[in-house]
């Protein structure tokens, strides 16, 4: 007969678990920000460049209060030692929640970590080298003799960065889509009639994540509006799968 203290050592090892991937995760963030954070000075010179690129000649960024060019600096390491330590989050990730799956669910899961990861490089690359430096030179259009532009680096640190993690996260649309194919939510049939719904949300999202000004709305939404023709071509493939028993397995 099974006690209490039988019931509650499961969900001990399992805090365990936890505990231990987590420390680990905290440990390379924590040497991934200690490494960028000594590289501060050139990772600010590369976050910064699609705006110097288009900064007029005698303008230059600055800062407002006595802490934010230091709080600026612990956020670029903070990001990018974040950037270079998700691989091994992820597998600490992976190693967690793989014991609970079965194993037609594993054979998708490295597939879908790698894919996801490029997409979201993919989009914050799009977004870093394309979408900054059209949008910063469409605000530019706006400096006159009475206007001329001072950027507060927290205020442009804010917005670049933001655009960065939104445009890479849209770019996952298609693993999104491919993962609620693969689980029966939606097919490629219903992807392809409700297109013209999808444009139009497509839209509303760009219009409501990125700045008011059209450039960006429109470097957003023409991407997303390929990958989700692209996502409707992978929802061919996606079939939703049975879980497969211990007894299936043994051909019982």
């Amino acid at each position: 007969m099974e006690t209490p203290e039988d019931g509650k050592l499961p969900l001990i090892s399992h805090l365990e678990e936890l505990k231990m991937r987590l420390i680990r995760s905290l440990i390379a963030l924590g040497i991934g920000f200690f490494v960028c954070y000594t590289l501060k000075d050139y990772l600010f010179q590369i976050i910064t460049r699609p705006l110097v690129k288009v900064l007029p000649d005698g303008a230059h960024l600055i800062f407002i209060s006595p802490p934010e060019a230091f709080i600026t600096y612990i956020k670029i390491a903070f990001y990018f030692g974040l950037f270079i330590s998700s691989p091994y989050i992820l597998l600490q990730v992976w190693k967690f929640v793989s014991p609970g799956l079965y194993d037609n669910e594993k054979k998708h899961i490295v597939p879908f970590v790698i894919f996801s990861s490029l997409l979201f490089l993919l989009g914050a690359l799009f977004c870093y080298f394309l979408v900054l430096p059209l949008a910063f030179e469409f605000f530019l259009t706006f400096t006159s003799e009475f206007l001329k532009p001072m950027f507060a680096v927290r205020d442009y640190l804010s917005l670049s960065l933001k655009l960065i993690f939104l445009f890479g996260l849209s770019f996952e649309l298609p693993v999104f889509i491919f993962f609620m194919a693969k689980v029966g939510i939606v097919d490629a049939p219903f992807l392809s009639r409700h297109r013209r719904y999808a444009i139009l949300i497509i839209f509303i999202a760009a219009a409501i994540l990125t700045p008011p000004d059209v450039v960006s709305q429109i470097m957003m939404a023409i991407p997303l509006m390929g990958l989700y023709e692209i996502s409707i071509y992978l929802a061919k493939y996606a079939k939703k799968e049975k879980p497969v028993t211990v007894a299936e397995s043994e051909g019982l």
